[in-house]
């Protein structure tokens, strides 16, 4: 039996256990068995010649060799390397695996420890700050060799006492979804172009943060100096056909400040340009969108304009209708909520209610600006008025 048999073997133990089902001739060439292996285990191009670094090395390191015919171990003997050498190290080597990563730009390196070699294909993944790993799947793979990384990755994440494995797949990488589940994997959440998977490792108490709980929404009071309130009437919807005039409303898009949404809404269903001056109050509901919580903010708008120019395609009418006209609906009057909310507004008018202004600020971790919201009103009072 050849050196490269027993190397090839132990290749073939790695990577698909002791009892694996592949083939194993008992007779190769060294130019033949990188090919032979790359083939049986889906290796690539770059691959191929990873593996025939490792053999060449692994024939180096040998110490002494083995008669082919009679198997008895001849330490004089010395034979130089060429391509179709069948000789056996005598001196014991182990052949393991180490990290190569995954990006189809693998490298091989070689740990010498007392004649060991040891190579580890895995996935490619980073450490996050809470003692997981991440992994961000980019380039196309078969679903049968990610399986095999994927055990392997995790196998080795569990020795070094890695928590939580976080992996991104693109959605031109759904093949691999059923593999990663049928692993232990479960769905954290999706976007338009990917979707994050989640597993924990230790026999513990799951402490992985939870998908995105709320969705916000805005609703804007702007009235202008006749004591008149921007109303509309909706196409689509719970009050489509009711009648019911109610504020511009909307939902705040991704990396979109609250004010910044009001003034967006407002515009966008009425053509009515604003300046946001404060959140005079704000509902939490549960449970109200794909099962997800619900933050409304009711927003104070000052108009800059007055021309109204409707939303054709989501918005019935728009008016600017007399306060007490639209607080005297029956809708609203009904309902414990707008009458909160009539209440504040009337409040604020008078001057009698602080709302919540915001104050940029600026993370000093990240350094990311952000808005705090708050009484300003009472903040700048000094002492002796309070």
């Amino acid at each position: 039996m050849s050196i490269i048999f027993v190397l090839y073997q132990s290749l073939i133990s790695g990577v698909c256990g002791t009892h694996g089902n592949l083939h194993v001739p008992s007779q190769l060439s060294l130019s033949e068995t990188p090919s032979l292996l790359s083939l049986q285990l889906g290796v690539n191009l770059k691959g191929q010649v990873a593996l025939f670094i490792l053999l060449k090395s692994a024939i180096h390191v040998a110490a002494g060799v083995v008669n082919e015919d009679t198997g008895l171990a001849s330490s004089n003997s010395h034979h130089s390397w060429t391509g179709g050498l069948k000789s056996r190290a005598v001196t014991p080597f182990n052949v393991r695996f180490m990290s190569v990563p995954v990006s189809l730009s693998s490298a091989v390196e070689q740990v010498g420890a007392e004649n060991e070699v040891q190579l580890v294909e895995l996935l490619t993944a980073s450490d996050d700050e809470h003692g997981g790993v991440f992994v961000d799947m980019k380039e196309s793979m078969d679903s049968r060799v990610f399986a095999s990384l994927l055990r392997a990755s995790i196998s080795q994440w569990r020795q070094q006492g890695k928590r939580g494995v976080w992996i991104k797949l693109p959605i031109e990488l759904v093949n691999l979804v059923e593999v990663a589940v049928k692993e232990g994997f479960r769905y954290h959440h999706a976007e338009p172009k990917y979707l994050m998977l989640v597993y924990w490792i230790p026999e513990t108490a799951n402490t992985l943060p939870a998908n995105a709980s709320h969705r916000v929404g805005i609703g804007a009071f702007v009235m202008n100096e006749k004591r008149e309130v921007l109303v509309v009437q909706e196409k689509s919807g719970r009050f489509r056909g009711t009648g019911v005039w109610k504020f511009p409303t909307g939902v705040v898009d991704e990396c979109e400040d609250i004010c910044m949404a009001a003034i967006r809404e407002v515009k966008e269903e009425t053509g009515i340009d604003s300046e946001f001056v404060e959140i005079l109050a704000f509902r939490q509901s549960h449970r109200s969108f794909f099962e997800k919580s619900d933050l409304f903010f009711v927003c104070m708008m000052r108009p800059l304009s007055f021309d109204i120019q409707k939303q054709e395609s989501e918005i019935e009418a728009v008016q600017w209708m007399p306060f007490e006209e639209y607080a005297a609906q029956p809708f609203v009057q009904k309902h414990d909520l707008f009458k909160y909310i009539i209440d504040i507004c009337l409040a604020k008018k008078d001057m009698e209610y602080a709302g919540f202004s915001p104050v940029p600020t600026t993370s000093s971790f990240s350094g990311k600006k952000s808005c705090l919201y708050l009484n300003s009103r009472d903040l700048n009072q000094s002492p002796s008025t309070l």
